[in-house]
């Protein structure tokens, strides 16, 4: 059990306050979100494959029939490296509150899911009462993009099969070509990196688990580093200054530079593309991604290791 031990202090390291804080207080994500986005990604699969492979080492050392699946393959001087023969107590304990964490974690997913459905469903029903009628003759299908007649200016991306770009005839009257298209690329942008499942993820985590500081800056940092991410890819194509006016544009009727924090985001979006800082030098880039892709093999290697030093 003391694979499982290790496999619980790494939780503890990675989960606790210092490890989620320091990534969001650093100041290079804002530099590089997409990398960004990509450790905070390791970093949480970290802490599930830690409580995942604590939760089968458990359940082997309190159940035979597990252990016997599970080393069913193995040589029995593997199965004597784990120490799995007599598991005390606070072993079988521990295995309960893993598995019910576990089963936790997967009904927050569920509801998360099944509620984004939901959601897309009534906006959806709600488009189809607001979308203007097709003339005689026009094929049902309204394709990839629908145009709302609504005088105030806002685009959005409903995901989705199939996914769906909604226009209204304020944005398409206030914007420029070009700022309209920075809005279009902006949106296209969360649809090609799937952010929108990114969001669920860290949502239904930081809903099931509310006292662990790594969930909680995890769904935080994941709302705000998917809009810069976003961001980016409008101003790649279209230039920062055409991004900037065109979520100005969008947003003035809201008040961009009220005091409310989805407000504040929006000022610190206009901000960064006004003043856009300079982006990781590319070995940066790649060395930051590359450590943080190793991060979840810890577990992997705590686990396999008392295995692989009986074999050799």
């Amino acid at each position: 059990m003391t694979v499982c031990l290790l496999l619980l202090s790494v939780v503890a390291l990675t989960a606790a306050v210092p490890a989620p804080r320091a990534l969001t207080r650093a100041a290079w994500p804002e530099r590089e979100p997409v990398v960004a986005l990509w450790a905070w990604q390791c970093m949480v699969a970290t802490v599930l494959l830690c409580c995942l492979t604590a939760l089968v080492l458990g359940a082997a050392a309190v159940f035979h029939t597990v252990r016997d699946r599970v080393f069913a393959p193995a040589p029995p001087s593997v199965t004597a490296a784990y120490d799995l023969s007599t598991a005390p107590v606070w072993a079988a304990v521990l295995t309960v509150l893993l598995a019910c964490g576990a089963a936790w974690t997967t009904a927050m997913l569920a509801r998360e899911l099944v509620e984004a459905r939901r959601s897309r469903g009534r906006a959806r029903a709600q488009l189809r009462e607001r979308a203007p009628e097709l003339p005689a003759g026009l094929p049902a299908a309204r394709g990839p993009m629908l145009v709302l007649e609504d005088e105030y200016p806002d685009a959005w991306w409903m995901p989705g099969h199939p996914p769906q770009l909604v226009v209204t005839t304020g944005a398409l009257h206030r914007l420029t070509d070009l700022q309209l298209d920075a809005v279009l690329t902006h949106e296209r942008g969360h649809a090609r990196a799937h952010h929108d499942w990114l969001l669920h993820l860290s949502t239904a985590l930081a809903t099931g688990f509310p006292r662990v500081p790594l969930f909680a800056h995890f769904c935080d940092q994941t709302h705000r580093l998917v809009e810069l991410a976003a961001d980016d890819t409008a101003s790649r194509r279209c230039g920062h200054l055409t991004t900037a006016l065109a979520l100005i544009e969008l947003n003035q009727h809201r008040g961009v530079l009220s005091c409310d924090s989805s407000r504040r985001l929006l000022g610190e979006r206009v901000d960064r593309l006004l003043e856009p800082p300079p982006r990781l030098l590319r070995r940066h880039r790649a060395l930051t991604t590359t450590v943080a892709a190793l991060v979840p093999l810890l577990p992997l290697l705590i686990t396999f290791a008392p295995g692989l030093t009986a074999l050799s």
